[in-house]
């Protein structure tokens, strides 16, 4: 049995459930994925202060999940603490934000994000740059409203996403979308279904870098970077 940890940079319990839950939709029968939940922080990050702040955390409660765990997802589209978690732990990590955008990013294509955090979308370009794949992204298009009262009326944000998702498209010249954000994992899931085009769900894209990554460390025996 392979087991993963989900890490929620996040403080909202019901947002590691949320996220869990869809990452269990696609796992094979052999992995479980279990969710930990920041103690400290904010329950929804909004900013490059709070996504910053975010970072010890996450490498505290990954280091501590390492030691039962094949994997683990850093669940906030920032990805914060990511690569010290990486360069700390002997277990494969994987960030959403870096793994949505590999995945959208795939063979040349052109990408753009919808999303509902309008202070992060500096951090989304910086994180375009630092994967080497800024020359393909299209830009960020946001929703109206706040993002954390949309981010509890499941229909409204469904909504005002599915609008921001056809602007990455029909505007910015996007071939794929990523829809940007641990807490709109359900939004993500939905519109991945009910639209035609691309779009990426960041929770569904970790998992299947991190069991790749998985599969082929144990494939050459040797241990994670």
């Amino acid at each position: 049995m392979t087991h993963i940890t989900l890490i929620n940079p996040n403080t909202s319990r019901a947002t590691t459930v949320m996220m869990t839950e869809i990452a269990r939709k696609y796992l094979p029968k052999d992995v479980s994925v279990e969710g930990v939940t920041a103690n400290r922080g904010v329950p929804m990050i909004l900013n490059a202060t709070e996504l910053t702040a975010a970072a010890d955390g996450v490498v505290e409660m990954g280091l501590a999940a390492s030691e039962k765990s094949d994997g683990l997802i850093v669940s906030a589209f920032g990805d914060p603490g990511l690569e010290r978690l990486k360069a700390l732990s002997g277990t494969p990590a994987v960030g959403i934000c870096e793994a949505s955008m590999l995945e959208a990013s795939a063979g040349a294509r052109r990408f753009g994000i919808a999303t509902v955090t309008p202070d992060l979308v500096a951090s989304f370009a910086a994180k375009a740059q630092f994967l080497g794949v800024a020359h393909l992204f299209t830009g960020t298009r946001l929703t109206s409203g706040d993002p954390q009262e949309l981010a509890s009326d499941p229909a409204r944000l469904h909504a005002a996403l599915e609008i921001a998702v056809r602007e990455c498209f029909q505007q910015d010249g996007a071939e794929a979308v990523i829809i940007g954000g641990g807490p709109l994992g359900q939004a993500a899931d939905d519109l991945q279904r009910a639209l035609s085009a691309p779009v990426i769900a960041p929770i569904r894209s970790a998992f299947g870098l991190l069991l790749s990554q998985i599969a082929h460390l144990r494939q050459t025996g040797t241990r994670a970077s």
